[in-house]
């Protein structure tokens, strides 16, 4: 038995179907754990590489709709741009 690090649930875990690093979900508060130790199995909260991912995708979303004016003018000097390609 291992405890969710999380919400302090009892998980129930075979120490000879796991390895170290291995990940696993808590079925009482959803949370990635991640299996840090074997014997006995010790557990933590798994790295969540894909929300940080996604926190970078949102953060720059918002950063660009932040200053208007900053935008219209790229979007001036790509007008510009386009022009010149048309000649």
């Amino acid at each position: 038995m291992a405890t969710c690090p999380e919400c302090d649930a009892e998980i129930e875990v075979d120490e000879f179907d796991v390895d170290k690093g291995d990940q696993l979900s808590c079925p009482e508060c959803g949370s990635n754990l991640e299996v840090v130790g074997l014997s006995p199995i010790e557990l933590d909260i798994a790295p969540d590489d894909e929300d940080d991912e996604d926190l970078d995708a949102d953060e720059t979303e918002e950063g660009e709709g932040e200053d208007d004016d900053d935008e219209d003018e790229d979007e001036d000097e790509d007008d510009e741009e386009d022009e010149g390609w048309e000649e």
